[in-house]
């Protein structure tokens, strides 16, 4: 029987400490085999994502992005994500898309956040107070229960709403101040001109940059990626797809060596040492949306959860 997962029963069973150690495990497989198809109309994107991992099946994203539903009232983000045995082929899962690319996008920046943040940071601040931000909060929580949080929006309406419903996240005004105030900056905005400047940062922070998946769009500029070590999720959706790398790599402000490893070389995501600066671009992948999905998946037969009809 196919199981139907659904967001709040699914997200119920669900852990972010657990879930990155489900995304090292995946990473022991054999590498995915990924296939992306990004569609264009304007501001509009479809992106088709589809991954096969040896040992552990295939999964099928098809995300709709339509920035302006914001200004009706509608969802900008839409979908579907399905779950393939790998031995017969069959379905064995329909997972709430939202749920897969909440804990997905949010849980793939943790892993890196583990590794690579100072144990010891106290400060976060997060860039952009939509949908994401409001994941990044849950999972960044989870790693580092001790941290005090900020939120910096480009709509100062946007961060109170945040702050309303997380009352003790911070509200930042100045974003050059609150980068190099934080230990950790996590940013998750539609920006095409970089947000995060180079200048503002110091040694020991952690930069994690999420929002930028087009070849045109970009959070971080040319200064903030020369002065950190850069690790990315998976070179094969990032380098030659995200405008974060790829417009850099092309003007030569950075090269291939610059960036250090993906995941399929977890080994190599360390500090060298207190001091340097880590920059991690989360670019997705549906190999990811593949390794969560079975997580959710296990997280939902373990616990007893049944399959609706």
């Amino acid at each position: 029987m196919t199981a139907m997962i659904p967001f709040a029963e699914g997200e119920a069973q669900l852990d972010w400490i657990a879930l990155t150690d489900a995304l090292v495990a995946g990473h022991d497989l054999p590498k995915a085999d990924v296939a992306d198809v990004f569609l264009y109309e304007g501001d509009n994107t479809l992106l088709n994502r589809s991954a096969w991992i040896a040992g552990m099946g295939l999964a099928v994203k098809c995300a709709t992005i339509f920035p302006g539903n914001r200004t009706v009232g509608k969802p900008m983000v839409g979908g579907a994500v399905n779950l393939f045995s790998g031995d017969d082929g069959s379905l064995e899962a329909i997972v709430d898309f939202h749920l897969v690319t909440k804990w997905k996008t949010a849980g793939d920046s943790l892993l890196a956040a583990r590794r690579l943040a100072r144990p010891d940071s106290k400060k976060i601040l997060i860039v952009g107070a939509g949908t994401v931000g409001h994941s990044l909060f849950a999972a960044y929580s989870a790693a580092f229960p001790d941290a005090a949080f900020t939120v910096w929006n480009r709509s100062p309406a946007g961060a109170d709403l945040f702050q309303e419903a997380h009352p003790e996240v911070k509200v930042a005004q100045n974003i050059a101040e609150a980068v190099n105030a934080a230990d950790i900056v996590t940013s998750a905005t539609m920006s095409n001109d970089p947000l995060i400047k180079g200048e503002w940062l110091r040694p020991g922070q952690h930069i994690d940059l999420i929002g930028a998946y087009r070849p045109d769009m970009r959070e971080a500029d040319d200064l903030a990626l020369q002065r950190s070590r850069i690790f990315v999720d998976s070179f094969d959706t990032t380098m030659g797809h995200i405008g974060e790398l790829k417009i850099p790599l092309e003007t030569g402000a950075i090269t291939q060596k610059d960036v250090v490893a993906d995941y399929y070389a977890l080994s190599q995501f360390k500090r060298v040492d207190d001091a340097e600066i880590t920059l991690f671009k989360n670019g997705g992948g549906a190999h990811l949306d593949l390794m969560t999905s079975r997580y959710i998946l296990a997280a939902w037969q373990t616990r007893g959860a049944v399959p609706a009809k």
